[in-house]
């Protein structure tokens, strides 16, 4: 004899109900909560990279001012390195311990000694590369970073890019829109700014011919210094992402590399000088200690908080943020010596600003569409850019 079938009751049914209201209150829930972290974390990371350009341009007045008193470049990194060591160790410590590798196999030491040389040569070959060319060309050459990472970035696989794809297409037109925009206002506003200098120095090379014979074969020597120093700024912060995958501890990184960048740059100042300089010819001890912990202190936050942002986002997107270091330079140069700013200069400030934008679009889009497990339609050029 078959057992009768129990026939579902209105208050089965309305437990029924409750458990899917429960289930999908909580899933909308957690999905909310979601969406706020991530909106709280993309703020956090636009924010504090564009902070921290603010904190380097501002770092480079003071530093401007203090070589202009006698205190050499060289010194400063030589003694601003380990000052920067000493201040966040405390902090890697306590907060990235559990992040260390059991073991440092040789691969990991050997990318950050060469993470190391990498940084110290870059600040060398800019400082030579400078004094052979100008300030204008100095000030400009950096702003192709972007491009020049993007480029890298994409043949080791650090950036997804489908030409097909539209959010791909509009990425690469951002870099390119940055990249000639920071170029362009920088040119701009070091024309305007030296246009007296220069005319001076055209006179002086059309009464004398063979300067200007020198003149060119010290450019195109400083051209090179320049360009192999933002090839390896570029290659660093490719670098920093392969490093983040065994050594997944920004700060950390930061002090092994800042100790490391201080026996390379004291052995670049003694092949350059023959000696250490240390300084004390200009200021006194106690100065000295002070300027060199702010330095550190400066340098450490703006090198461990960009770290950070490589590992959550890839090195494009952090270095798309440099050229503004470019705009609080100019900036910085209103405010305290009163430099007018061209009309050119904000033309590229535009420029430079919507290429910005449309890279930042694009890369929360692919991130949106990886996020929920879809792929880009083939009609996806119908969407409208600003929703």
């Amino acid at each position: 004899m078959l057992s009768e079938t129990k026939k579902p009751t209105k208050k089965s049914g309305r437990h029924i109900l409750k458990l899917a209201s429960f289930l999908i209150k909580r899933t909308l829930s957690n999905v909310k909560r979601m969406q706020g972290e991530r909106l709280m974390e993309e703020v956090a990371i636009i924010g504090g990279l564009i902070g921290v350009q603010f904190m380097a341009a501002g770092n480079a007045v003071l530093m401007s001012f203090v070589m202009s008193l006698g205190l050499k470049s060289l010194t400063i990194v030589t003694f601003m390195s380990p000052a920067t060591s000493l201040l966040l160790s405390p902090l890697a410590f306590y907060s990235e311990r559990s992040l260390w590798p059991k073991k440092f196999s040789s691969k990991l030491i050997l990318r950050l000694i060469l993470l190391s040389l990498g940084g110290t040569t870059f600040q060398v070959l800019m400082l030579k590369g400078m004094n052979l060319t100008s300030p204008a060309m100095g000030t400009a050459m950096p702003n192709v970073a972007p491009g020049l990472i993007f480029i890298i970035a994409w043949i080791f696989r650090l950036e997804k890019v489908n030409i097909k794809s539209t959010y791909s297409r509009v990425k690469i037109m951002g870099t390119m829109l940055c990249v000639v925009g920071a170029f362009a206002m920088s040119i701009m506003q070091s024309m305007s700014t030296n246009a007296a200098k220069e005319d001076a120095t055209l006179v002086h090379y059309i009464s004398d011919p063979t300067a200007g014979d020198v003149f060119d074969k010290q450019k195109i020597l400083g051209c090179i210094y320049l360009l192999l120093a933002i090839s390896l700024l570029s290659s660093s912060l490719v670098l920093q992402a392969f490093i983040f995958r065994d050594f997944p501890a920004p700060i950390s990184m930061c002090v092994i590399t800042s100790f490391l960048g201080t026996f390379i740059t004291a052995a670049f100042q003694f092949i350059e000088d023959h000696e250490i300089k240390t300084g004390l010819d200009v200021f006194s001890a106690r100065n000295l200690i002070m300027y060199f912990l702010l330095e550190g202190a400066v340098n450490g936050v703006c090198i461990s908080f960009s770290s950070w942002a490589i590992k959550k986002k890839g090195p494009v997107l952090v270095s798309m943020f440099s050229p503004i270091g470019t705009v609080c330079s100019a900036i910085f140069s209103v405010v305290t010596i009163g430099v007018t700013i061209s009309v050119g200069s904000y033309g590229g400030m535009f420029i430079m600003f919507t290429g910005l934008y449309f890279f930042l679009w694009a890369k929360g889009k692919e991130e949106d569409i990886e996020g929920s497990g879809g792929k880009q339609g083939e009609h996806d050029i119908e969407k409208p850019l600003l929703e």
